[in-house]
């Protein structure tokens, strides 16, 4: 047994036995009713001008021919209409015993069900089509004469029209309000292969047969009639002065109620999707369209449900990265650092809810020889894979800062760390670290990829840059890494650190910033203090970015020295 993906009874309105049975019959009852009112309602409005009186012989055959005739075709679309409507009755008792069934049974019986009103129709004209051909060869056989023969045969087609076009608005409104709420609950009624769409402008058409065609057809046939039957013309004249005003009369209420029920059936839809559409709109995504037709209306029914539940589910999305985002945010150092003889100041943008960019002041070292270690790094890419890998290079890094061993042989360890949870990802990361120590003034650095460090001499108003060997992260687990040191720094010196989104950030126009306005707003800003200094050069960025979108994560880190 093969489980179905098609939602369960607690989905689906409450079924009852008696439920049920209505829900198995409602097609073949309302099939016969179309019928049955459709024959009385031809005979009622040709009555005023009825066949002509048969032989006592032949009105006998005709009758007799009548019962029979009648009762083999009634006999034959009940037994046709039972058989075709097998699976959906077993699917029926499966949705009243909540038992599982074969998808593929399924969809046959979701398409038998879509498909029935158009092949009821089909059986109903056949019938008639049959009468029209059946009836007026019986009154050529028996000799009722040129007129009965005629006559016959319009009644025969009559009654089609007229059964055929009040079978298509009941047996859709059946399908649409009793059955589909059971067997679609939640629509999806269009992705049923292989069925007859009733769309729109089909039940306009039908609509347009009721109240136009099928009442200048009966007008027609009656002015052809009268003149036979009566040969006083000005009874002939009364009686198609009634006739007409009879089924005027009778078609304009028709059309009215036809129109009435067509109406009522699209603006109720259309309603309901604007009302889904207003709750949309007002961030509320529970509401869904009812969905009980394959039309054009339930085709859009079904993609705002659809577009609904990706509304809720990128909701459910965006809680999660604003949550990646506090998360990640928390991992960067949460305030400014002052250390004896330097300040440090950090920020970091993303372009994304998270991003690859790194930064971090690590304390190392003892009491009495305090240090501090300054990283920034940047992961290759954007969005959660980058945070990740940047939350694990942080992890990385903390831990094998607390142990012994110079920076070079550090960096080394977490490289070969990267290396196996990146594999052959693709992914790696550059970066700089450098360790401060307060009481000498040196300072320790080790360049992984990354662009170096640029150091500011206001005295000299001379830029140097902090170079050095070194790869990437995650690219050749057996690279060592070298520490390199300086220990000529100056008070009021300014060290700059910052991944390759300063630079290259672009205008509304596509033009790229470049190198030297931030060495400028450094310059311009030396003396200030390093959160100063480094809010200046994010403010010289927003001025150049205006309102361009970021396309890539931007940090930057300032050291300045004090003693």
């Amino acid at each position: 047994m093969i489980s179905r993906n098609w939602p369960r009874k607690s989905s689906r309105p409450i079924m009852s036995n008696l439920k049920l049975f209505y829900l198995k019959n409602v097609m073949l009852a309302s099939n016969g009713l179309a019928n049955l009112v459709g024959a009385i309602f031809v005979n009622a409005l040709l009555s005023k001008f009825a066949d002509p009186i048969l032989s006592p012989s032949n009105e006998s055959v005709v009758r007799i021919f009548h019962i029979f005739f009648t009762s083999i075709a009634f006999c034959f679309a009940f037994i046709f209409t039972l058989g075709y409507e097998k699976p959906i009755r077993y699917y029926l008792n499966s949705l009243f015993s909540n038992t599982d069934l074969p998808d593929e049974f399924v969809i046959r019986a979701h398409r038998k069900l879509l498909n029935e009103p158009f092949v009821l129709l089909a059986l109903d004209l056949g019938i008639w089509l049959t009468a029209a051909i059946v009836y007026p060869a019986l009154h050529w056989i028996i000799g009722s004469g040129t007129m009965a023969t005629q006559s016959s045969l319009a009644n025969a087609l009559a009654n089609g029209l007229v059964t055929v076009t009040l079978a298509f608005f009941l047996l859709e409104h059946v399908l649409q309000k009793r059955l589909a709420p059971y067997v679609f609950p939640t629509g999806g009624l269009y992705k049923i292969p292989k069925t007859v769409r009733i769309r729109i402008r089909m039940r306009l058409a039908a609509l347009m047969v009721a109240g136009s065609l099928i009442p200048l057809l009966f007008i027609l046939h009656l002015i052809y009639r009268a003149p036979v039957i009566q040969s006083d013309p000005a009874a002939t004249l009364a009686q198609l002065r009634l006739a007409i005003t009879i089924i005027i009369c009778v078609f304009l209420v028709l059309a009215f109620l036809l129109t009435v029920l067509v109406n009522r059936n699209l603006i109720s839809r259309f309603n309901e999707i604007v009302q889904t559409l207003q709750w949309v709109r007002n961030g509320r995504f529970d509401k869904k369209v009812r969905v009980t037709s394959n039309d054009e209306i339930g085709y859009t029914g079904d993609i705002i449900n659809e577009m609904t539940e990706g509304l809720i589910e990128r909701e459910r999305m965006q809680q999660s990265l604003n949550l990646a985002r506090e998360v990640q945010q928390n991992l960067l150092p949460r305030r400014n650092m002052i250390i004896d003889g330097f300040e440090i100041a950090g920020k970091s943008i993303y372009c994304d809810e998270t991003g690859g960019d790194y930064f971090d002041f690590i304390r190392m070292g003892s009491a009495d020889e305090p240090r501090i270690g300054v990283a920034i790094g940047d992961v290759s890419g954007h969005g959660i894979p980058a945070a990740l890998l940047m939350a694990a290079v942080r992890s990385s890094l903390r831990l094998r800062a607390s142990l012994p061993g110079g920076i070079g042989a550090t960096i080394s360890d977490v490289n070969r760390q990267l290396v196996q949870d990146v594999e052959d990802s693709g992914q790696f990361m550059t970066m700089f670290f450098l360790v401060l120590e307060s009481e000498s003034g040196r300072l320790e650095w080790v360049r992984a990829g990354h662009d170096p460090a640029i150091v500011y001499d206001p005295n000299s108003d001379a830029f140097n840059e902090l170079g050095g060997p070194g790869i990437a992260l995650g690219v050749d687990d057996e690279w060592e890494y070298e520490a390199n040191l300086k220990t000529d720094f100056l008070k009021d010196h300014v060290i700059f650190l910052s991944t390759d989104g300063v630079w290259e950030v672009r205008n509304q126009t596509g033009e790229m910033l470049g190198k030297d306005p931030i060495l400028n707003v450094i310059r311009q800003n030396a003396t200030l203090d390093a959160a100063q200094i480094n809010e200046a050069i994010f403010d010289r960025l927003a001025e150049f970015i205006g309102n361009a979108k970021i396309e890539d994560d931007i940090t930057s880190v300032v050291i300045k020295v004090k003693k």
